[in-house]
């Protein structure tokens, strides 16, 4: 039988994620092939919103919790149904592969709460290693803010397995690589030691077109993919010598087109070949209806005098700072939806 779009790709060499953790999402595609998925607290209120899992908020209310610990020992259930699907997988590859991320409380990084910078470092380390605790195939997800950057060397020394998430610019990566990377060396062996780092895509290329309109039709839309395959490939040159057991890889984020007048397997495509796609479930079942065939396209690059335009007109530190405030927002509304939805839901429940 001729291969699926979704067998070619992974047969390029991507390993494909599922950016869900709904159960009936997680069983279908990795029957597709998908071999790992993510989390976020905007997949969890989603989740919860449509009432399905109401009876095990209807316990834990009945038990006294209050709406912020049903909402994680909600999410710590979810991520664990879907590291049991995903477990053959990590014991087939011993570890390189068959993850669940698991992401940490974005109201850390609450604009409005404006917790001390020391604090936030000392949260994500008492909740990495929390939630990291007992399970082989859990990520801990952890934003490439400056407290977030500064928390990795200490998980990582602890044997926290790392998914850097909300990556935008090569000095957010190099910043976040470098820590994991003191932290690895702390360690006893490097036999465990796995990272992967969460670059963003779409939201480039939708900042490129909100805030640098006058780039060329070349150059327009093409930023947020020359942007990740150049950090690729500062992570293989800096991984490739020091050869550690397990792979340390990109996961290639925010890969659902945003622009209607692109085809939703467009980035799918563009990063054929290599390290970690994780596609929301519309942007896998489109590229699965694609009847294209995916080849290895991880080391294409746009012409010179497109590199150059992208080079001389966007500047990626202010693109970094618009796009993190951004992204934290649209991290800290869904949790703050997620405790409200909750505590409407405790009240229903106990009258």
């Amino acid at each position: 039988m001729p291969a699926t779009p979704l067998e070619t790709l992974i047969a390029s060499g991507t390993k494909l994620w599922l950016d869900s953790i709904d159960p009936e999402l997680v069983k279908s595609n990795f029957a597709l092939g998908a071999t790992g998925a993510t989390s976020n607290p905007a997949i969890i209120e989603g989740l919860l919103r449509t009432g399905r899992f109401d009876e095990g908020i209807t316990k834990l209310a009945e038990a006294g919790h209050d709406e912020s610990a049903i909402a994680w020992q909600m999410t710590d259930e979810l991520v664990k149904n879907a590291q049991v699907v995903f477990q053959p997988i990590w014991e087939k590859t011993q570890g390189n592969d068959g993850y669940v991320s698991f992401e940490l409380d974005p109201l850390i990084e609450d604009f409005e709460a404006n917790l001390p910078h020391a604090e936030r470092v000392e949260r994500y380390i008492e909740l990495g290693r929390k939630w990291a605790d007992g399970h082989e195939n859990r990520m801990i997800k952890v934003p490439a803010t400056p407290a977030g950057i500064e928390s990795l060397e200490e998980l990582c020394a602890q044997g926290v397995t790392l998914n850097v998430t909300l990556i935008f610019t090569d000095r957010q990566y190099q910043a976040a690589r470098d820590a994991i990377w003191k932290g690895a060396q702390k360690r006893k062996n490097l036999d465990t030691f796995k990272s992967v780092y969460s670059v963003f895509v779409s939201r480039v290329d939708a900042y490129t077109m909100s805030e640098i309109p006058n780039l060329s039709g070349s150059a327009q839309g093409a930023v947020g993919t020359v942007n990740a395959k150049r950090i690729w490939r500062t992570n293989r040159d800096f991984w490739s010598p020091l050869a550690t057991p397990l792979q340390q890889e990109l996961i290639f984020a925010s890969t659902g087109t945003k622009n209607p007048e692109d085809a939703p397997w467009k980035y799918v495509a563009a990063f054929a070949g290599s390290d970690i796609e994780t596609n929301p479930p519309g942007t896998n079942d489109a590229a699965q209806q694609s009847g294209l065939e995916f080849k290895p396209m991880i080391e294409e690059m746009p012409d010179l005098a497109v590199l150059d335009e992208i080079g001389q007109l966007v500047d990626f530190a202010k693109l970094e700072k618009v796009l993190m405030e951004e992204g934290l927002r649209k991290f800290v509304s869904p949790q703050q939806s997620l405790l409200s939805l909750i505590n409407e839901k405790r009240g229903d429940f106990t009258g």
